[in-house]
């Protein structure tokens, strides 16, 4: 029996392939939604269409594949915008960053809570992606003094996937809005953090 195809690294022309199915695969999605035929997504990558399930037998490991290439798009941008901004200003560009990938993959939404196991590991690559992106501006902008010092990246990551629901229209301007608010609140450092009450007992 001969060596399993996974089993061997793929070659140069191969990851090629692969990258532009991918990026033919979201531009094709982003326009005709994830049930657009198979030969819309070969004709726009100018491949084959058994070039596309050589590489993807199944449409979910294509729609998971576009899914990984975004999530480490916008996680990626954490360092370049730590490069170019100040702290403060970082963090928020890369807030706002997100707020699009989340109202852009709302077309993605039901086919990756489908219970195909082809998703199964989605959510852990999202965590382990964006959690350490947004720790790390969430730092750099608490050593700055530019925001309070005690957001957790767990709970911005869904607090502001939550603002994005009225958003399932494709149109970013509302969730855009309203993460700029909570942001602002990360700003506001209040001297006594204690629970509600506290500072009319210190009166």
């Amino acid at each position: 029996m001969g060596e399993r195809s996974s089993d061997r690294p793929l070659r140069a022309d191969a990851l090629r392939n692969i990258d532009t199915l991918v990026r033919a695969a979201r531009d094709v999605f982003a326009t005709s939604g994830v049930e657009a035929p198979m030969r819309e997504i070969a004709e726009k990558a100018d491949v084959g269409i058994g070039t596309i399930y050589r590489n993807f037998p199944q449409r979910s490991d294509l729609i998971a594949a576009v899914f990984r290439s975004e999530v480490d798009a916008c996680a990626d941008a954490a360092n370049e915008l730590s490069a170019a901004y100040p702290p403060g200003e970082a963090l928020e560009r890369w807030m706002q960053r997100y707020v699009d990938f989340i109202v852009a993959k709302r077309g993605l939404a039901s086919a990756l809570h489908s219970g195909d196991a082809a998703f199964e590991a989605l959510p852990a690559y999202f965590d382990s992606r964006f959690e350490p992106a947004l720790q790390s501006l969430l730092d750099a902008a608490a050593a700055a003094g530019e925001i309070r010092a005690d957001a957790a990246p767990y709970d911005l990551l869904r607090a502001v996937a939550g603002l994005c629901l009225p958003s399932s229209d494709g149109n970013p301007s509302p969730a855009r809005r309203l993460v700029a608010l909570l942001i602002d609140g990360l700003r506001y450092r209040s001297p006594y953090t204690g629970p509600p009450g506290a500072n009319a007992e210190r009166k």
